[in-house]
C-alpha cells in the first residue's frame, strides 16, 4: 500500500518515519516555495557533494565480491554544487550524489506500529531530459536509516546542469506487512556518495 501526502505527514507525526530535516511547506502556499508533497510521494533535494567516478584508474570491478563502499571511496573524485557552480551532467556520464535530507524507516517491536519501506524514483520532467535518478535500485528497506545516495547519468542528447538543493527525486512510502528482522546492508547509516558509513571510517 503506498501512502498518500497527509499519511506521510501522519507517520512523520508519529515518527514511524524520520525526514530530517522535514520537507516544508506541508501545503501549497500561494506566491510561496512549492510544496514537496505529491499526491503519494515527497519530493528530496540534492546536497551540494557530488563524486564522479575516475576514468584514469585501471579499474575492472567484480560484482560478485560486493563491498562497493570501499572501493567508491578510493575510485571517485568530488565535486562541491553551489547555487553559482553548478555540475555539468555530460551525456553517457555517470555520478554519485546524495539527499540533503536523512531517511529512518525504524521497525517497529511489535505489528501494532506501523512498518514501511519506500523507494526513490526520478521526476518526471528530469527523466524527459533524460536525467536517470537512483535507477535499477529503488528500494529503501525498511530499518534504513542514513541518507540517500543518488545514481544519476544523463541519458539524453544534452549537458544537463545539476545545483545544490534542487528537488532531484521523489520518495514514496509503502507499508510493509509484518515485522521484518533486521538485515542490514553495506550502506547502512551512510552519510556521503562514496565511502563506508561515518560510524566504519
Amino acid at each position: 500500500m503506498i501512502l498518500s501526502n497527509t499519511s506521510i505527514q501522519e507517520a512523520l507525526d508519529h515518527r514511524w518515519l524520520v525526514i530530517d530535516p522535514e520537507p516544508t511547506p506541508r501545503r501549497p502556499v500561494q506566491d510561496g516555495p512549492g510544496c514537496p508533497y505529491q499526491t503519494s510521494a515527497v519530493d528530496l533535494r540534492l546536497s551540494a557533494e557530488i563524486v564522479r567516478p575516475r576514468d584514469d584508474l585501471p579499474v575492472s570491478i567484480d560484482l560478485r565480491r560486493g563491498g562497493y563502499a570501499a572501493l567508491a571511496q578510493a575510485s571517485h573524485d568530488p565535486f562541491n554544487l553551489t547555487q553559482e557552480q553548478p555540475f555539468n551532467l555530460e551525456p553517457r556520464q555517470l555520478v554519485l550524489g546524495r539527499t540533503i535530507e536523512r531517511v529512518c524507516l525504524p521497525i517497529p517491536e511489535d505489528d501494532t506500529t506501523p512498518c514501511y519501506a519506500a523507494r526513490i524514483e526520478g521526476r518526471s520532467s528530469f527523466a524527459r531530459c533524460g536525467l536517470l535518478v537512483h535507477f535499477t535500485a529503488p528500494t529503501i528497506h525498511a530499518g534504513f536509516d542514513g541518507v540517500l545516495v543518488l545514481e544519476m547519468c544523463n541519458f539524453g542528447p544534452y549537458t544537463i546542469q545539476l545545483y545544490e538543493n534542487m528537488r532531484v527525486c521523489q520518495l514514496i512510502i509503502e507499508r510493509v506487512s509484518g515485522v521484518p528482522f533486521r538485515n542490514d546492508s553495506q550502506f547502512q547509516g551512510q552519510d556521503a556518495p562514496a565511502g563506508p558509513p561515518a560510524r566504519e571510517r
